[in-house]
């Protein structure tokens, strides 16, 4: 049994309208976790056990219904350590693409400032686009990750000098 697109957005509605802030199902080597916004922690992964890059991209529309997904900052990298630089790490396991449409402008740029709810990227999951935030707010110094390339959770996105 595998989730369609339409499958976890029918149980992303579900857990909206509950009194529960998480979900984690696991089931046929698919593994999902949904945190509702506004709890602790704001993320929604889905992470199939062997994930296959998506050729097909769809249209945003869906990235505005997705939950937004806050990736979480912290300074562990040799560079991000030495330079006071944060690094804003990816959500979800997924293809991670920077800017809205293919064509048009990306969503950030190195010398532009964020704030913690800025949209740095989309990053498609089962021909989901989910947003992927910030999570801080400063200058974007440098952009880790590549275009239209398949990202691991917690794989580095960009390097963010703090405020």
């Amino acid at each position: 049994m595998s989730l369609s697109g339409k499958d976890v957005e029918e149980i992303m509605a579900l857990l909206e309208s509950s009194r529960f802030d998480r979900l984690s199902l696991e089931m046929d080597g698919l593994k999902l976790e949904l945190v509702r916004e506004g709890s602790k922690a704001r993320t929604a992964t889905v992470a199939p056990s062997a994930p296959a890059p998506s050729t097909e991209r769809q249209g945003t529309d869906s990235a505005a219904t997705s939950p937004a997904a806050s990736a979480a900052p912290t300074p562990t990298s040799r560079r991000s350590a030495e330079d006071g630089l944060l690094e804003v790490k990816s959500p979800l396991l997924g293809v991670f693409y920077r800017a809205p449409k293919p064509g048009e402008d990306p969503f950030v740029e190195p010398g532009d400032r964020v704030e913690e709810d800025s949209i740095i990227g989309i990053i498609e999951v089962m021909k989901l686009m989910n947003s992927a935030r910030a999570g801080i707010s400063g200058e974007v110094v440098e952009i880790c990750a590549t275009n239209g390339e398949m990202v691991e959770h917690g794989e580095v996105l960009m390097l963010v000098r703090p405020d």
